[in-house]
């Protein structure tokens, strides 16, 4: 195992711009490749540079720093290669080391993006590997966002890197796999020292610059209007607030134009997508000055739209609570009796939806019951105090 593997790749330190060395990562990553690294070993030679650059560049800056980092990772790769004797075949296709100078313009970004995103790995792996590749982290880092130990990573990595070592560089990528990881990586939010969640927001935008496609557009957009909300999300004890009790003066207006603006410029292209069709929900929670402005009507509008694009039953409980604002907590319940009572989250819209329709004895109990079934704890506890505050309201 490589010290790339074990993860000890660039750490933060106040003489290299971090953002800049992870900003290179996939564009060097990809000029190896092109020059006929596989991409397992050019990734690897690609973190021992970063690692020297983290020592060197504090005393002695290149002026051209992609052109340096491409250099030593070729250097390296090069060293690896002739050290196996498994590779020796290859050994003519590597033996002239291309001369210095400026490095091809050519940005190969998005194969790197749809080669993490290939469709033979795991959500988990795929995650894990652009974090790597295309984001920049370290193993370490990933690891400490996950909340894994350093060496489950690494394996973790490692075999993703295997299964996609032979993938031909060229080949065409699914946009929408791509879009599903970078989901992913947002929705776990902030845990160690990486925020996941601004750290997809930064990957998104650069796959913006790199592909014109109104989904990805869709998703930047709907990642900025959620983000913008999130210092509302919780008290200072941790505790979960709801979208109806939040402090508005709290979420940031900045962040949610940009979505908005993105959004508006997505949905004129008249080719809607479900990402698009979320963030559109999201600017109409976003637009609305209290709560009781929400316009649930249109919101209902565009949970219909994104159920024939995507057929989700989430889609369709979340359209349950939607219809339950706009026409009634009766025809939200009906809505809701059509799905599965094993859904995630089935029981805690239940319980808010009789709570609406005044019944609060069934309310107490559904809150209770969704508290035992939540997927985490700050959730659990938030379930549980909605049914003692309906019980004490009861008793009373």
């Amino acid at each position: 195992m490589t010290s790339s593997e074990a993860g000890s790749a660039p750490a933060n330190d106040a003489g290299v711009d971090e953002a800049l060395l992870r900003g290179l990562t996939p564009k060097v990553l990809g000029i190896l490749v092109r020059r006929g690294a596989d991409f397992a070993a050019a990734e690897d030679a690609v973190q021992d540079a970063l690692v020297e650059a983290v020592r060197t560049w504090p005393a002695d800056a290149p002026r051209d720093p992609q052109g340096w980092l491409v250099t030593v990772s070729w250097r390296r790769f090069l060293d690896a290669t002739r050290a196996d004797t498994a590779r020796r075949r290859r050994e003519d296709l590597l033996d002239e080391e291309p001369a210095p100078g400026p490095t091809p313009a050519a940005d190969d970004t998005l194969q790197l993006y749809f080669l993490c995103a290939h469709p033979s790995l795991t959500p988990q792996s795929a995650v894990a590997l652009t974090l790597r590749a295309v984001g920049g982290l370290t193993t370490r880092q990933i690891a400490q966002a996950y909340l894994v130990p350093e060496a489950t990573m690494a394996q973790r990595i490692s075999r993703a890197k295997r299964t996609v070592a032979d993938v031909r560089f060229d080949q065409p990528g699914d946009v929408a796999t791509v879009l599903r990881v970078l989901y992913l990586v947002f929705n776990e939010g902030y845990s160690g020292d990486v925020d996941l969640a601004a750290e997809a927001i930064r990957l998104t935008r650069q796959l913006a610059t790199t592909i014109d496609h109104p989904e990805v557009a869709g998703l930047l957009a709907l990642m900025l209007l959620h983000h913008a909300r999130r210092t509302a999300r919780t008290a200072p004890d941790g505790s979960l607030i709801p979208l109806a009790e939040q402090d508005r003066a709290r979420w940031n207006t900045t962040m949610i134009a940009e979505g908005v603006k993105i959004l508006q410029t997505a949905l004129a292209r008249d080719r809607l997508g479900e990402f698009q069709a979320q963030a559109a929900i999201a600017a109409l929670h976003a637009d609305a000055p209290t709560a009781e402005d929400t316009d649930w009507v249109q919101i209902v509008e565009w949970y219909d739209e994104l159920a024939k694009l995507t057929d989700s039953p989430i889609v369709r409980l979340n359209r349950a609570v939607a219809l339950g604002e706009a026409d009634g907590a009766r025809a939200g319940l009906a809505a809701l009796a059509t799905l599965d009572d094993s859904l995630p989250r089935h029981t805690a819209v239940a319980a808010y939806l009789h709570e609406r329709d005044g019944d609060l004895a069934t309310a107490a109990r559904l809150y209770a019951e969704a508290a035992h079934k939540a997927p985490n704890l700050a959730e659990r506890d938030h379930l549980t105090r909605q049914a003692a505050r309906l019980n004490t309201r009861h008793d009373h």
